[in-house]
């Protein structure tokens, strides 16, 4: 019988402590001098402060890129898918297709040092929200020019945009 009312008493005391915590966060909402996230930031209208070495969502110029492959050999998790061509009567292959899939990316950064041309850089973009896994695979040679050249930074609309494009937006440098 003492084990039991042991037992009732730790968990009334549990509880209470809990309850306390939560208490204590629930009146804090209510304090004056407390701003919100959005009157901090300004979230969606602008983009949050981030550090210069920031490993966000990559940048790519799409007129430098040689296709060599040498970021996709890199990548640790595969991917990064590159589709190419020979230019026929030119020395070098044409970007038909430069793919990140962001739902394997771990944003280690060790695609960007091989790249001979420094094409492929991270970027601080660091919101890309979708509903489907399909909006987290980015396909760089549709976006459009100023997205895909790195002068511009990846937005959730370009990207949603860029899927329904049937034609790449820029065959590569070499056309």
């Amino acid at each position: 019988m003492l084990t039991w009312i042991r037992n009732v008493y730790s968990a009334v005391v549990t509880v209470a402590e809990g309850l306390s915590i939560t208490i204590r966060y629930w009146f804090s909402t209510y304090d004056k001098d407390r701003k919100a996230f959005a009157e901090h930031y300004e979230y969606p209208e602008l983009p949050v402060q981030v550090s210069p070495r920031y490993r966000g969502f990559h940048r790519y110029d799409l007129t430098t890129c040689i296709a060599c492959d040498q970021c996709a050999k890199a990548c640790p998790v595969d991917c990064i898918y590159i589709g190419k061509e020979r230019v026929e009567g030119a020395k070098g292959f044409a970007v038909t297709g430069f793919t990140i899939d962001y739902t394997k990316c771990m944003f280690c950064a060790l695609c960007v040092e091989p790249c001979p041309v420094d094409c492929i850089f991270m970027g601080g973009t660091l919101d890309l929200s979708s509903y489907s896994r399909d909006g987290a695979i980015v396909d760089f040679s549709r976006l459009p020019v100023d997205i895909a050249w790195g002068r511009s930074s990846l937005n959730p609309t370009a990207v949603a945009e860029s899927k329904v494009i049937a034609e790449p937006v820029h065959g590569g440098p070499n056309q």
